[in-house]
């Protein structure tokens, strides 16, 4: 298991809080991250699949019986119910419901998750239609915003890849290297270093303006003058790290020596103020307003942080954006939460993971923050 029983219970009894909060009898999982938060499992959509976690009672899962073995190996919850792929699985879920006397229940649904399809929710309610859904709008997320000592240290390790891989392709970034070399070098050193064989992030050239933040992959070998964009994000049992640096492939010019310097001082701040009881937006004010103002940037469009923690390996959301830094973002800090910060500007960019602690943000990624060049030797 990735985590033992005590953990699991934790997780799931602080749900069960809330549930009687919303005066709920029970709450349906389906999305991928929220069933391996609270079920230690995720499966692929090929087939609707589900769990139910009651206020009071034992919890049960319902999936097709190729997938039966897998789960067990995991879970915790003993009560699994299997189908075959010729039965439609709403039917075999909505059975399972009636037979646990909830046919008539208030039972939670999450209408932001990807498994639940308007097909789908249709269907249960064709199922079920005794049964009133209630909208629990993002719950199984929001109660993942703490991270435990158990995830940290997941956290921790996928960080420590993360400096490994991002020192190895530094070093390797030569005039003639392609984007399709680095990322090579990226995802074998993931599985060396103990990391789950995952996407490999954002490694293109970098460019002026926003979009070599999403860039594509290439097969154009770097020349002298260019900039080889990273961004890494290794998973350990897949908890995310993330991490952005940036390579010139030649000497760096003044402009974008001072340039760096300004972006990594502004950020340097902005994680120095990131402690329990801090507004997000002030935090985020920090880097956006100081790019503005120090002509980093001519406008700010984009997120300069966002959630990280358990990421699922089938890949639908690139970022975890149930908490993020924004003008407009009006929550507080607490202590334990991770973030991806983020800056960029003029064609460079530079990122950390960090998690909240008690004097401020303490960067989980350890690697020197700076702009670097071809031209150095080997980093250690």
């Amino acid at each position: 298991m990735q985590f033992d029983q005590s953990e699991m219970q934790n997780r799931v009894e602080r749900l069960r809080a809330e549930l009687r909060t919303h005066k709920l009898d029970a709450l349906l999982i389906d999305d991928c991250e929220a069933t391996a938060y609270y079920f230690n499992y995720e499966s692929s959509l090929s087939f609707y699949r589900a769990g139910l976690i009651p206020t009071e009672g034992e919890a049960f899962f319902v999936l097709r019986s190729v997938d039966v073995a897998p789960l067990r190996e995991r879970t915790w919850i003993e009560d699994i119910v299997d189908f075959p792929d010729w039965v439609d699985a709403h039917t075999a879920i909505a059975e399972k419901i009636r037979q646990r006397g909830l046919d008539r229940a208030r039972i939670g649904i999450d209408l932001r998750s990807h498994a639940l399809t308007v097909r789908s929710f249709q269907a249960l309610q064709r199922e079920l239609p005794h049964v009133v859904f209630v909208d629990v709008d993002n719950l199984a997320w929001k109660l993942r915003k703490l991270k435990s000592k158990a995830e940290i240290e997941k956290l921790r390790k996928a960080s420590a890849i993360n400096d490994a891989t991002m020192r190895a392709i530094v070093n390797a970034a030569k005039p003639g290297i392609t984007e399709r070399e680095a990322v090579r070098i990226a995802v074998e050193a993931y599985v060396r270093h103990g990391g789950d064989p995952e996407w490999s992030g954002v490694i293109t050239a970098g460019k002026g303006g926003l979009g070599f933040l999403h860039g594509h992959l290439h097969d154009t070998s770097l020349q002298q003058g260019d900039i080889l964009h990273i961004e890494l994000t290794p998973n350990f049992e897949n908890y995310s790290s993330r991490m952005m640096r940036c390579v010139v492939l030649g000497d760096i010019s003044l402009e974008l020596d001072v340039l760096s310097r300004r972006m990594i001082g502004l950020q340097d701040r902005q994680i120095d103020a990131m402690k329990p009881g801090a507004v997000a937006k002030d935090v985020d004010r920090i880097m956006r307003q100081g790019a503005i103002d120090a002509g980093i940037r001519d406008d700010y469009t984009n997120i300069t942080g966002y959630t990280l923690g358990y990421y699922s390996s089938r890949w639908i959301r690139g970022s975890d954006f149930t908490w993020v830094f924004l003008p407009n973002s009006e929550w507080v800090l607490e202590e334990g939460m991770v973030f991806h910060m983020y800056t960029s500007g003029r064609g460079i960019a530079i990122s950390e993971t960090v998690l909240v602690g008690q004097n401020g943000g303490e960067r989980l990624t350890k690697m020197e923050r700076r702009l670097f060049s071809s031209n150095e030797g080997t980093i250690n």
